[in-house]
């Protein structure tokens, strides 16, 4: 996901590495935090495989820092990585989607209607899941479990609301 942030903060113009850190807070901060040490070698990798490249330059503090900007490899990789299909993990599904949502304006019309049946089926499927653990009868939950298993439950349906505007704003503007 960190190649994901680090190359749609490069659509926008060039950054450094601390840039980059910066703007995937401000943009991203309230889905995930990635570490100034995983952005670093997230980076290199990117680099190494043809996405980005760097210029070098002397800042007015004399301090020689590096440049990074998107290839056009890089865009389509970019592009490549919104269209991607979510993992199965639940624990990392609403923060991965929303983000990915948020992006859904990079691809055309049809690749956005995959990604949100993609993202709606498995919302859809956790919040079934979620569902049936509360309702049996058989599982020992205790208040708390329950609680949560409630509002995970209210997360995925207020998900899949989401996507279904979505859905319906890219059939009249498209």
């Amino acid at each position: 996901m960190i190649e994901l942030l680090i190359l749609y903060i490069l659509t926008k113009r060039e950054y450094t590495m601390y840039a980059i850190s910066k703007e995937i807070d401000t943009l991203f901060g309230v889905y995930t935090k990635p570490s100034f040490g995983a952005i670093k070698p997230a980076l290199k990798n990117l680099e190494e495989n043809g996405f980005l490249t760097y210029r070098k330059s002397m800042s007015e503090g004399g301090k020689l820092s590096k440049y990074y900007s998107i290839t056009k490899d890089g865009e389509k990789e970019l592009k490549n990585l919104i269209k991607k299909e979510l993992s199965n993990n639940p624990i990392q599904f609403i923060p991965h989607a929303k983000i990915k949502l948020s992006m859904a304006d990079l691809i055309s019309k049809e690749e956005r209607e995959a990604l949100f049946l993609h993202l709606k089926t498995l919302a859809v499927s956790f919040k079934r899941e979620a569902e049936k653990i509360l309702s049996d009868e058989y599982t020992d939950k205790n208040f708390y479990q329950r609680i949560l298993l409630d509002n995970t439950s209210v997360q995925y349906a207020n998900l899949v609301t989401v996507i279904e505007g979505f859905e319906k704003d890219n059939e009249r503007n498209s």
